[in-house]
Order: structure tokens, then C-alpha cells, then sequence
């Protein structure tokens, strides 16, 4: 039985293979970084720093697997938790300077493996693959947003 060609199907299993794939290069680099680590410290970078439930939701895990994450990498001087300015109770987690040089060899590992994945597209098709993707990406987020709510007619 051939595997389904849909949208939906072929999405979620790129995504699959790309972070199974991320996490036998980060393993095999040397890096001294488990894998769940550094998904967790390119997520804290890519968004400048967040809130513990941002990271858990961006990585697709539970908060309490990336709270393990994040004590490790802070334990290792790569993280800091900071009082959130917009709600003294929550902490935001912050990349430190320690964490730079890591998060380099990192992005020189998921460069390397962009390459290979999309080896062989032409320019032309990795434009128009990305415009796909980026147009199904504010769709779904449109589609997710909260709707506002409707004023009942007086």
C-alpha cells in the first residue's frame, strides 16, 4: 500500500524525519548536548528567550520534559531563569554568553543538514517550496486564531 501524498500527511512526515535526523547529527557531533538540549537551546534562541510553557509548545513536548531540558542547560551555565517583567511570578529563560559558541556549532550542524535535505532543488523550487509553506503557515495560524467575539445587533 503506497504511502498517502496529502498535504497534511507529507508535512508531518518531513518534520519527522528532519527531527530524527537533527537528533542523530546533534548526537553524533561531539557536542557534549543531548539532543532534547539543543532542540531546547535553538528554540530559546530563535525566540529571543520565553517563557518555559512558549519553549514546551514551540519543541512539541510537555512542560515538564522541557523544565528537564532547561535545568540541565542552566545547570551547565547555557541558560538563566529571570523574573518575566510582565508577571513577577513567571520566569523567562534567557540564553547567557556561555551559550554562543554551543548554539554556533549548532547552527553549523542544522545548516549542514538543510543542505543535504533539500539537496537537489533548484533555486526556483526552494523559493517556491518556502512560499508554500509560509502561506499554509499563516493560513493555519489565521484558522487557529481566536475568534473574536460577535457583538449581538441592538
Amino acid at each position: 500500500m503506497a504511502e498517502p501524498r496529502t498535504f497534511g500527511f507529507l508535512v508531518n512526515d518531513v518534520a519527522r524525519l528532519t527531527r530524527t535526523l537533527l537528533e542523530r547529527r546533534i548526537a553524533s557531533a561531539g557536542l557534549d548536548i543531548t539532543p532534547g538540549e539543543a532542540r531546547a537551546l535553538l528554540h530559546i534562541f530563535a525566540i529571543g528567550g520565553g517563557r518555559q510553557t512558549l519553549i514546551a509548545e514551540r519543541m512539541g513536548v510537555e512542560p515538564m520534559t522541557a523544565c528537564s531540558y532547561i535545568d540541565r542547560l542552566e545547570k551547565r551555565g547555557l541558560v538563566a531563569r529571570q523574573a518575566d517583567p510582565a508577571d513577577r511570578r513567571a520566569k523567562q529563560v534567557l540564553l547567557t554568553e556561555a551559550a554562543t559558541p554551543l548554539v554556533a556549532e549548532l547552527q553549523a550542524v542544522t545548516a549542514a543538514m538543510r543542505a543535504d535535505v533539500l539537496d537537489g532543488l533548484t533555486a526556483a523550487e526552494h523559493d517556491a517550496t518556502m512560499n508554500a509553506l509560509l502561506r499554509a503557515h499563516v493560513n493555519l495560524q489565521d484558522l487557529l486564531a481566536p475568534q473574536s467575539a460577535e457583538v449581538p445587533a441592538s
